[in-house]
């Protein structure tokens, strides 16, 4: 499919030194301006037009401290919001503790967007196949939002509303995505489909993480991207799981039960038909891979 690019329109570009400062124009510009961090999704879609033109652009890099990534046992990761995708994936942290996001983070792009884009952009873009949200689903993160009356923290399954739509208010800012520490005995895993890996969009994602002690299923999360408007959980899959012993048999009907919650698109990359079978098999493989002896 040809995708023809005009030249960027005009508009008024800012670079705030603190998140007031940011804060101050979201509010004053009310829904004329947009943020970004690395602009890996936002300047092709104002080159192509698929988005009203802003007055003005903000560009979050020069505030500072919003590039961190820590973690602790007692209080979890933190992923500033200006972390790139590429900072993320080379985190021994993140290889260590969440093998999971770091699958995810890997599968991002190519090399020069997972260098300039940022792991906190990838989901504050909504596109149901984006990479990141299926582990954080699987993690149950929450996103930290301020805006300058105050903080928020919205669970990750509550923050996405719809293709391309989040809970964000036109004058808020994500400042921090925050994950717990997971059980030590638990394993996590991310599985994409695409034509070219991480060049191409997610025709199917599936991530599951979980913890199992002597063949029974303890807990497990089961998320799934690119089969619904949103990012999605498989909860009817998940409790088939839990308190069982772990057999082949079981994961193969937890498997087919997560495509009686999906509802998956036909397009140009995939059919309805074609995904369904995906889900069903990479949904097996992802257990498979966890709940391995």
């Amino acid at each position: 499919m040809a995708v023809f690019y005009r030249k960027l329109p005009r508009f008024e570009y800012l670079i705030p030194k603190t998140l007031e400062e940011a804060l101050t124009v979201l509010k004053n510009q009310k829904e004329s301006a947009k943020v970004f961090a690395g602009g890996t999704d936002l300047i092709p879609q104002m080159k192509r037009r698929e988005i009203p033109v802003p007055r003005c652009v903000i560009d979050l890099k020069g505030i500072s401290k919003l590039d961190a990534i820590s973690f602790d046992e007692d209080s979890g990761l933190k992923i500033g919001s200006l972390v790139t995708i590429n900072a993320l994936a080379e985190s021994p942290v993140i290889r260590q503790h969440f093998p999971s996001l770091f699958q995810a983070a890997s599968s991002i792009g190519s090399p020069q967007v997972r260098n300039r884009g940022t792991f906190a952009g990838n989901i504050c873009t909504a596109v149901p196949s984006a990479d990141s949200a299926p582990a954080l689903l699987t993690l149950e993160a929450t996103i930290t939002i301020k805006g300058l009356n105050g903080e928020r923290v919205v669970p990750i399954d509550q923050f996405f509303t719809g293709p391309r739509m989040t809970v964000l208010k036109p004058d808020e800012i994500l400042v921090e995505i925050s994950v717990p520490t997971p059980a030590r005995s638990s394993r996590g895993v991310y599985l994409k489909l695409s034509s070219r890996h991480s060049m191409d969009l997610a025709i199917v994602g599936v991530a599951v993480n979980g913890v199992s002690e002597k063949g029974i299923c303890k807990d497990v999360k089961i998320a799934l991207g690119a089969v619904a408007p949103t990012p999605i959980r498989a909860p009817m899959a998940e409790e088939m799981l839990k308190g069982q012993r772990i057999t082949p048999e079981l994961i193969d009907e937890a498997a087919r039960n997560a495509i009686t919650q999906c509802s998956p698109i036909d397009d140009h990359r995939a059919s309805q038909e074609y995904r369904c079978d995906m889900i069903y098999a990479m949904t097996r493989r992802a257990l498979n891979q966890v709940f391995a002896q």
